[in-house]
């Protein structure tokens, strides 16, 4: 029988090409985004699953209660050798400081080999592989990183530096500073983790790498400085932070005591949280998961509205198998043998689409995402069964329930293949979602292209950014006087970043000498007299700082005043004191407001002041007809000044841009989505119009011998479509201002939802309506009206 079932519905689909292609088109469609978004999701609630105890693995995380509340990854670099030593509750702990970016050179005979890690160095507290787990391949994991000047890499970067040799016993050098030997080689880390360093040192050696001593400092936080532990059984979180709060009341005294919290987050919120440094929002990937099952939903729903509107053309087939006695029970299988073998087709091409998609995906999200087969076929299986009898079981009721006498007169009318309504309620459905996509590709468009066009309050083009990994006067010196000699070269200043940065370093402030520093911080930017010009950023009130090695001057933005509640020239020549009151000068000047961090954030009070030791970038305007032979020039002066160091730059646009990188890749994901569910509602939108024609084709025909002419005719169809788009739209636009308004709180400078967003949304979605209703609309105005209204 089930043969027989699957030969009969294989021969009505080759009699009804276009029917199945369609059907396929549209469900290969819906189930291989649902086999991506499912990869995806499953990719990402993987991360970090499996560290041995991982429910019982904890990073410390510091907020601050002043001025609002912040939150860092970061902590202070004591505290979680006081958390060891203090607390019995933690079966380890352990404290790793990670560093981007940094220069590694190998020695060979007389060859010096160089490589930048953009992932960084971490020097790392032996428990910390006995926290994570993280196995060696080589050398004894009881003794890695105990004693100073050790160093243990990953497979991949031991390849990387040594080729086939043996990496055990080598010795590398850490940015030219500290020297490290190999004892220990660490398994590749697998792709679902954020721990992303591939090199890790003794962290006995931190003070000797950074010339400071910080081991006393519970005042500074820094993000790189991170801290883990490993709960005892039956320690409970609330347990732990009620020791953490213990700990501030120990180490802190006076309005700091307010100020400082520290609390202990979960393994498995690090991937999740944003706030803390995570990369991905948990609801984002909700977000995915109802694209995902929409897109099934309206794929299945297109079958249903093609698979209905066909109804009419079998009923003769219907009528003739009860006749000869099929049941109703076997007509319903027929025809969901006939769903099995589309969704079956279909889901082939999904899988082919999904593993012809992937690494596309992967570039989009710089990862390495591969299927998990195993639990993947499962999910392949689940759905096709689901899709199979989501989709046949309405058309296959609507088939069986048919009456063979009116079935063979041809007396169907609309009442027995089901009601119309129900198929206006899902195109309108279908394109409510889409719309609800349009715009919001729409206002995420407008709001990045506010972002990177907007006045930042600073000039970002042609400016070359290069690093100094040295703070000798002389070699700044002599490399100002060369690269200012170059051909194309406008302006050039040293400074710690760019006025825009990722990285900053935020300090306490206390202004005219009052008894109580301000309840907020300051945003530390280390600059020579160079830096406003080369910038082009303006001053409101006062003059620029004078030329000096050593802080004894400042200037301000205009944030730093508006803090203090006074207008720019009123804090003009008062005395200014950060970093604990160490460094302390006088405010000559204030800066017109820029923006320091991305949009997504609010701009900072600053500082900006000469301090040569913390300068760690070279800033270069270059005019744009001289680029190619400036940067050349540029990288034989920098080689040329560090031979010993790798050559790299970046023009600060490119650096802008990466602030709104995950912005990016959601703008990419909603466009490929807005595009896929615009074909699924398409091809809804084709089956409805399907429908009409064949459930209008007598009254055309009647129309036309009357007189109609073809406009008339197209109307027909024209009126109910736009009739059901408007109500989409109604629908879609209240919702899509609701979703977007949330989405646009995350920028502290954003744009406004004006009409014209949605008025572009209605029309884009009128042409591609327009277009695909319309080949059918005028494929049935066309036809022959005798041929029409032959069997009266």
């Amino acid at each position: 029988m089930i043969k027989n079932y699957i030969k009969i519905g294989w021969r009505n689909l080759q009699r009804n090409k276009a029917y199945a292609a369609i059907s396929v088109t549209g469900l290969a469609l819906g189930i291989a985004c649902g086999i991506l978004i499912f990869t995806l999701i499953s990719y990402h609630l993987s991360f970090d699953n499996f560290h041995h105890s991982a429910d019982r693995i904890y990073r410390f995380y510091t907020e601050w209660h002043d001025d609002g509340v912040g939150q860092s990854q970061g902590t202070p670099q004591p505290l979680g050798k006081a958390f060891r030593s203090e607390f019995a509750i933690g079966e380890k702990t352990a404290r790793i400081i990670s560093f981007h970016n940094n220069l590694i050179t190998i020695t060979k005979g007389n060859e010096l080999k160089k490589f930048n890690e953009e992932d960084g160095v971490a020097f790392t507290e032996p428990d910390y592989f006995n926290i994570l787990n993280f196995p060696l391949v080589k050398g004894d994991k009881k003794t890695a990183l105990v004693h100073p000047g050790e160093a243990i890499i990953t497979q991949k970067v031991a390849y990387k530096y040594f080729g086939n040799d043996n990496p055990m016993g080598r010795v590398i050098r850490l940015d030219n500073k500290v020297s490290f030997t190999v004892t220990g080689i660490l398994k590749d880390f697998p792709n679902n983790t954020d721990r992303k360093q591939q090199v890790y040192v003794s962290y006995g050696n931190m003070d000797e790498y950074t010339d400071k001593r910080r081991e006393q400092n519970w005042g500074g936080v820094f993000s790189g400085c991170e801290a883990f532990t490993l709960l005892k059984p039956g320690v409970t979180l609330a347990r732990a932070n009620e020791a953490l709060g213990l700990m501030v009341k120990k180490h802190y005294t006076g309005r700091d005591l307010k100020v400082w919290r520290f609390k202990l987050q979960p393994l498995n919120d690090i991937h999740f949280n944003p706030q803390l440094g995570g990369y991905a929002d948990q609801k984002y990937l909700w977000a995915l998961f109802f694209i995902g099952l929409f897109l099934i939903v309206t794929a299945c729903v297109n079958f249903i509205n093609l698979a209905t509107a066909q109804a009419l053309n079998r009923s003769k087939e219907i009528g003739i198998r009860k006749v000869l006695g099929s049941l109703r029970h076997q007509l319903f299988w027929q025809f969901i043998a006939e769903t099995a073998i589309i969704t079956i087709v279909a889901t082939v091409f999904a899988v082919l689409i999904s593993i012809i998609t992937l690494p596309a995906i992967n570039n989009l999200f710089q990862s390495q995402i591969a299927f998990n087969w195993p639990q993947l076929s499962v999910f392949i299986l689940v759905i096709t069964i689901i899709v199979v009898f989501l989709s046949g079981s309405y058309p296959g009721l609507v088939l069986a329930r048919f009456q063979p006498i009116l079935a063979l007169k041809s007396k169907l009318s609309q009442k027995h293949i089901g009601g119309f309504s129900l198929r206006r309620i899902l195109v309108v459905t279908q394109f409510s979602i889409s719309q609800v996509l349009i715009i919001g590709t729409i206002i995420i468009v407008s709001q990045l292209h506010y972002s990177q066009s907007a006045d930042l309050g600073f000039d970002k083009d042609n400016i070359v950014l290069l690093p100094v990994p040295q703070n000798d006067k002389v070699k700044l010196n002599t490399m100002r006087n060369r690269i200012n000699d170059v051909r194309g070269v406008e302006k050039i200043s040293y400074c710690y970043t760019a006025p825009a940065s990722q990285s900053n370093n935020t300090t306490g402030v206390n202004f005219d000498n009052r008894a109580e520093d301000e309840h907020w911080g300051i945003n530390v930017k280390p600059a020579d007299e160079n830096y406003l010009s080369t910038f082009g950023m303006k001053l409101v009130a006062g003059r620029n700082f004078f030329r000096a090695d050593t802080t004894r001057e400042f200037l301000v933005n205009e944030t730093f005043a508006k803090k203090l509640n006074l207008k720019p020239r009123d804090v003009v020549g008062k005395m200014l004191k950060i970093n604990g009151k160490s460094t302390t000068g006088t405010i000559v000047g204030v800066v017109k407001d820029f923006y320091n961090y991305s949009f997504h954030t609010e701009i900072s009070p600053i500082c900006i002041m000469p301090d040569y030791r913390s300068y760690s970038t070279c800033a270069v305007r270059i005019k744009s007809a001289y680029t190619k032979a400036s940067l050349s020039s540029l990288e034989r002066i920098w080689n040329e000044t560090y031979p010993q160091e790798l050559y790299s730059y970046q023009f600060l646009d490119d650096s802008i841009a990466k602030f709104y990188e995950l912005d990016s890749i959601l703008l990419r994901l909603i466009e490929a989505f807005a595009g896929i569910a615009i074909v699924i509602g398409c091809l809804g939108l084709y089956g409805l119009v399907s429908f009409m024609a064949v459930r209008k084709t007598k009254e055309i025909g009647v129309r036309k011998v009357l007189g109609a002419d073809i406009i008339h005719v197209l109307w027909l169809f024209g009126k109910e479509f736009t009739r059901l788009l408007i109500i989409a739209f109604l629908i879609a636009a209240p919702l899509a201002w609701w979703a977007m308004t949330h989405y646009l709180q995350d920028f502290k400078y954003r744009i406004t939802i004006g009409p014209g967003i949605f008025i572009i949304s209605i029309l884009s979605t009128f042409i591609i309506a327009g277009i695909t209703v319309g080949y059918r609309s005028i494929m049935a105005a066309l036809a022959n009206p005798v041929k029409s209204l032959r069997s009266e």
